[in-house]
This record gives C-alpha cells, structure tokens and sequence, in this order.
C-alpha cells in the first residue's frame, strides 16, 4: 500500500533540493529519515518533515508495517518563482529570481 505527503510553495531551489532527494530514494523509511537527520543541508530539514508525514500518513491505516516501508518515490518540482530586482549601476536593474519547489514523497512497503 502506498501513501504519500506533499509540501507545496516550499522557499528553496528545486535544483538544492534534488541533491538531497536523489541520496534518499529508495532507502528504507527509517533509515532516511536518520540520514537527513544528520546531512547539513537546508533541504535536508525540508524533505525529512515531508517523509515523517508521508510515515505517519501510512501509520493511520491499519494494514500497514511501518517498519516495511521505503521511499518509493520522491520528486521535487518547480513551483513559482518570485521575482526581485537587483539595482545596478548607472539606473538599470537586474532580476532576481527566487525559486520555490513543491515536494512529492511516497512510501509503500517493501
């Protein structure tokens, strides 16, 4: 059985966070979540939060060995980026893009 959590609107760049996501798929459950424990990344914090709700989501069913799971799947998606500026010399403007991402984790059982 799968279950999933998402984080949307999230204040970090897609391309930060899927480095900390491609260390974690697949891994067992438990152990992942040990792993961004300890891994000093911003991201980490961030997708650890999304997988301890994706586990506990699966906990509320009754069929379901919390200690069987693993992440099946974890995507990390653009979402809209706000936009600054920057000011530059002589009266012009550069643009700042801030990105967002949109966090997908799903846990099933092994």
């Amino acid at each position: 059985m799968e279950t999933k959590a998402v984080a949307k609107y999230i204040r970090i760049s897609p391309q930060k966070a899927r480095l900390v996501a491609d260390v974690v798929r697949g891994m067992n459950a438990e152990k992942a979540v040990t792993t961004l424990r300890f891994m000093p990344k911003k991201a980490a914090r961030i997708i650890r939060k999304v997988l301890e709700s994706a586990v506990a989501n699966a906990d509320q069913m009754e069929s379901v060995d919390v200690d069987a799971l693993y992440v099946k799947e974890i995507t990390i998606d653009g979402g809209p980026m706000l936009k600054r500026i920057s000011p530059r010399a002589q009266g012009r403007a550069t643009r700042i893009l801030k990105r967002t991402s949109h966090i997908t984790v799903i846990v099933a059982e092994a």
